[in-house]
């Protein structure tokens, strides 16, 4: 029988950002949003750029609650109790505000405009406008400041 709740690790190059008893959590995979709960099955997903929720079971310390971050891409690997996050940045939502995303959308959506024909820059262009489009979404939905 499985328990109400699952270690959880976010981790990026600079280092580890969570560490702690989930009870559920929802990524941005590849191709959709995915739902991890206590006892699922093992896996591996490639992660897309969007938002990632974490919901923090309940501990004797009386912590709880969600805590989001707007992720870039990388993978989640699901084994036994344990789900591992490993992705290239992570963004705490409280830190997102609508007028920095906004710039920053406005930014990206001109750089990749401007011509190039190197198709691995136009992709790093596109990718840069879906996070700042992320971001701005983010912020607006109050998940940000």
């Amino acid at each position: 029988m499985a328990g109400k709740s699952f270690q959880f690790t976010l981790t990026t190059p600079q280092g580890k950002l969570l560490n702690i008893a989930a009870s559920q959590v929802i990524l941005p995979a590849h191709d959709g949003q995915l739902g991890v709960l206590p006892g699922r099955a093992p896996m591996v997903v490639k992660l897309g750029i969007g938002p990632l929720r974490v919901d923090v079971a309940d501990s004797s310390k009386g912590e709880g609650g969600s805590r989001q971050y707007l992720v870039e891409e990388g993978f989640a690997h699901m084994v036994g109790d344990k789900l591992t996050i490993l992705t290239s940045g992570a963004t705490a939502a409280e830190t997102l505000t609508e007028g920095e995303a906004q710039s920053e959308l406005t930014k990206a959506e001109q750089n990749a405009a401007a011509a190039t024909t190197d198709q691995n820059e136009r992709t790093r262009r596109q990718k840069r406008v879906e996070r700042a489009r992320v971001a701005v979404r983010m912020a607006r939905s109050g998940k940000g400041i």
